[in-house]
């Protein structure tokens, strides 16, 4: 979905992958973080089809302060936000893994957003803490294949192998925490 001349500069790749990184381990933890780079990578893609013929550091700054405004939301309207993020990361991720199997998405594009959006909201009314687990794993891993030109098929693997690995973390360090002592109060 992220058009790749901008993930071309090496500056931008490595940024990528470290946010991509943060996010795939860390997103429940630093949902702020996760909101803020769902709505980059939709803001960025937004902003490659509506800025297409504008200069490339216009379509960065349109997605940069779209990245800003969800980082705000984010910490100001907590639910609001990781719903938000679920619907646009859940509609991104629906529509990205139809163009990875070569699906033609002109003319239904939008209704399959839709759909994966309103399937990443349900996940994260319903399911707030593993919605954000999951959401997050696929935000940080969708960052991180974009960044890197890999065979289409190894991108899907590598793709699915990384949303695992970031649910696996994630969800082992949610139940690491210590027992709260019963005499301490």
């Amino acid at each position: 979905m992220i058009d790749h001349t901008l993930l071309t500069n090496p500056g931008i790749q490595v940024v990528a992958i470290l946010v991509g990184v943060v996010v795939l381990i860390a997103g429940r933890q630093l949902f702020w973080l996760f909101v803020g780079a769902v709505g980059f990578v939709v803001g960025l893609s937004l902003a490659f089809q509506l800025l297409a013929d504008q200069p490339p550091w216009l379509i960065l700054l349109a997605a940069v302060l779209l990245g800003l405004v969800g980082i705000v939301v984010a910490v100001f309207l907590q639910t609001i936000a990781v719903g938000l993020a679920g619907f646009l990361m859940g509609g991104y991720a629906l529509t990205w893994l139809g163009q990875q199997f070569s699906l033609d998405l002109s003319q239904w594009g939008w209704l399959i957003f839709v759909v994966g959006g309103v399937m990443g909201v349900l996940l994260a009314i319903y399911l707030f803490d593993a919605a954000l687990i999951i959401l997050s794993a696929l935000a940080g891993a969708s960052l991180i294949v974009q960044a890197i030109s890999l065979d289409p098929l190894v991108t899907v693997i590598l793709f699915l192998v990384l949303v695992l690995l970031g649910i696996l973390i994630q969800t082992s360090t949610r139940r690491a925490k210590p027992p709260a002592d019963p005499n301490s109060d």
